[in-house]
């Protein structure tokens, strides 16, 4: 009965969202305050039903109701409890009701938290996130309902996909999700402004807390992807190029794009029609995501096995929403006034220059990540990964990251280059000075060279404009910008560091043996089998000695589960302050002897700790411009409430005596 609760509440909700698209957009354009407070109501009552449905599937997934065909087909009832919570979302029908979930939660932020918005913004903004969440609940209800009963219900279900089962894959969804669905609102916003015909300073000001959200939470959602394929995978690698991957990047560059072109906006009142565009862009890259994930037309890991029907569906979603939207900017673009114009040598300038180059590698990674599927189609098949994404995006990254360093010490509208001759000359020599360092000491790839000088100019760099400022009183959204780009570089130094250094081991190895790698010795104990709550495993015992000192032990496992049947290769990991020692075990051979896989990588966890102190940046800026906005309304509100006790005063005193 409360599967049944959970699809009534969906269908509902397709009639609210039709409600909330049409409703306030009709009542901005009469001017109906009515009409616009009755689209905001909408969307709450949207979030509210989508939740009830999401749930009763979870309710369902709890309890193991295996007449419910979605949790039959991806739960098990020996399952951990974490993975029953994480199986509601670890398939294509409970993703997208976990999709439209969070497009419910933003649209209805929006209608309750948008008092600082004109009230035809507001509502324009609520109907066309509106309309998106009509797209998405009606491919859900007509393709993809998660509440399709089974009779006779099965006594066992298949289980969840052995690699999900993890807990950085439990959390890993709903952060990139929070931040492909976030940036619905900037194109909500987009569209919204295209409509009234109106970009300005204080629009971007609007827009730009919703931005840095979903370019925060997807951030994390990357970070947290890039680390469980890391260690659950069992290659030794954090980045591949996999399509799906790409599928999460290609949004993440346009929302880095989009969050500095808004900077510009709000700072300058510049870039207006490129801010637009962006805007657009950015959730087009989401919906294109969303396409390959679910369309079947190519294979990942990552991926969500669908029927092409489903996915032509979703194309169809894409054409006509992106397509109705570069309509939208192509009719009404001319309508948007030209900006405030600077100069090249300015910090508008060089977030330009970013700009470019972050839309440059954008379109490296599509054109990498679609051809294959384009030449599929001719009966051709190739392969593209980092022998074309590492150099061919290096080309545009290399310049974008030095402008980044000199960037933010430049002065808005116009600077002159004799101003900064100090810094100028301190990046250019920490680059040439780290390489040529580097260099001595060995032969490694040129670009993790490039890597390593510029993690070091750019770690300097974005600290310099702490100098000469009380740090005390310095603003968050400035401590945002320092920590973010400190976060960048730290990032950098762990790529580079893995890739210039890492010393990788493949041996057969008896118990008894050992193997040396850098300045550890893997001793190979014992080979012993060990069984979990749906699944055996062969347990290796490796005991590292590093030096003279006391042996840690590491436990690879190579496990086999039988809900649904699959092998796993579960990574050891000896984490030390310079890096990290990874191992695992494959196959026993002929001779008795397993093969042991070992890997030292010097300061890859840099990679991730970066990544937080990025995200931790966004929080920051958040924070800081949510506290701007705050104040400006108090004040806003002072002030109206002064003059009104002003009029109150004028219209009580009495008349002068004739």
């Amino acid at each position: 009965m409360i599967a049944e609760i959970g699809h009534f509440a969906l269908i509902l909700a397709v009639g609210v969202a039709l409600y909330q698209f049409v409703v306030p957009l009709y009542g901005a354009q009469r001017g109906d305050a009515g009409l616009m407070r009755a689209g905001l109501s909408a969307a709450v009552l949207q979030l509210g039903l989508v939740a009830v449905a999401f749930a009763a599937l979870t309710h369902a997934y709890v309890i193991s109701d295996f007449s419910v065909e979605n949790v039959a087909a991806n739960s098990h009832s020996a399952k951990p409890f974490i993975y029953k919570i994480s199986g509601v979302w670890g398939n294509h029908e409970g993703s997208m009701l976990l999709w439209v979930l969070i497009l419910a939660l933003y649209g209805s932020a929006v209608a309750l938290f948008g008092g600082n918005l004109p009230d035809a913004l507001r509502a324009r903004v609520v109907a066309v996130q509106g309309s998106v969440g009509l797209a998405f609940l009606l491919f859900i209800v007509l393709t993809s309902n998660p509440f399709l009963r089974l009779d006779p219900p099965p006594i066992e279900g298949n289980g969840l996909n052995p690699i999900l089962q993890d807990p950085a894959l439990a959390f890993h969804p709903p952060f990139l999700y929070a931040g492909y669905v976030g940036l619905s609102i900037a194109f909500a916003f987009a569209v919204a402004a295209l409509i009234e015909g109106r970009v300005d300073a204080a629009w971007a000001r609007w827009v730009r807390p919703w931005t840095l959200a979903a370019w925060m939470f997807l951030t994390v959602g990357i970070a947290m992807g890039s680390w469980w394929a890391y260690y659950e995978l069992g290659w030794g690698g954090w980045w591949f190029w996999d399509p799906v991957e790409n599928a999460s990047l290609m949004p993440w560059l346009a929302a880095t794009a989009l969050m500095h072109s808004v900077s510009v906006l709000a700072a300058r009142d510049a870039l207006r029609t490129w801010t637009i565009m962006l805007g657009v862009l950015a959730f087009s890259m989401s919906m294109l995501g969303t396409f390959l994930v679910r369309s079947g037309v190519l294979t990942s890991v990552h991926a969500f096995a669908v029927d092409p029907e489903r996915g032509a569906f979703i194309l169809g979603l894409l054409g006509l929403y992106i397509g109705g939207a570069f309509t939208i900017f192509a009719l009404r673009a001319g309508a948007v006034a030209e900006g405030k114009r600077f100069a090249a040598m300015s910090r508008e300038g060089a977030l330009v220059f970013n700009n470019v180059m972050l839309s440059a590698i954008l379109a490296i990674v599509l054109l990498g990540t679609l051809y294959p599927l384009l030449t599929e189609a001719f009966d051709v098949r190739v392969s593209v990964g980092p022998p074309y994404f590492n150099p061919a995006s290096s080309i545009f990254a290399v310049p974008m990251l030095l402008v980044m360093a000199v960037g933010p010490l430049l002065r808005w509208k116009q600077d002159k280059p004799a101003r900064l001759q100090f810094e100028l000359a301190l990046i250019a020599a920490l680059v040439i000075g780290v390489i040529a360092l580097v260099s001595f000491f060995g032969q490694y790839p040129l670009l993790p060279l490039l890597g390593l000088g510029l993690a070091a100019a750019l770690a300097v760099a974005a600290l310099l404009p702490l100098r000469g400022r009380n740090v005390m009183r310095m603003p968050l959204s400035t401590w945002g910008m320092v920590i973010a780009h400190f976060g960048v570089a730290v990032s950098l130094f762990g790529m580079a560091c893995e890739g210039a250094f890492s010393e990788e081991r493949l041996a057969a190895v008896a118990p008894g043996g050992t193997e040396q790698i850098g300045d550890f010795a893997v001793t190979l104990d014992s080979v012993t089998p060990v069984a979990g709550p749906n699944w055996t495993a062969i347990e290796a015992r490796l005991a590292v000695r590093q030096g003279g000192g006391e042996p840690v032990i590491l436990s690879p496992q190579a496990r086999n589960f039988w809900t649904p049947p699959q092998s796993t290769s579960e990574s050891a990991l000896l984490t030390r302050w310079n890096g990290q020692l990874y191992a695992v075990i494959g196959q026993q051979a002929e001779d008795g002897r397993w093969q042991i896989r070992i890997w030292w990588k010097p300061f890859v966890t840099f990679i991730w700790y970066g990544g937080l102190l990025i995200a931790l940046g966004g929080i920051l800026a958040i924070a800081g411009r949510v506290r701007v906005d705050l104040k400006r309304r108090v004040a806003s509100t002072k002030g109206a409430q002064r003059r009104a006790d002003l009029e109150a005063l004028g219209a009580a005193a009495p008349l002068p005596a004739e």
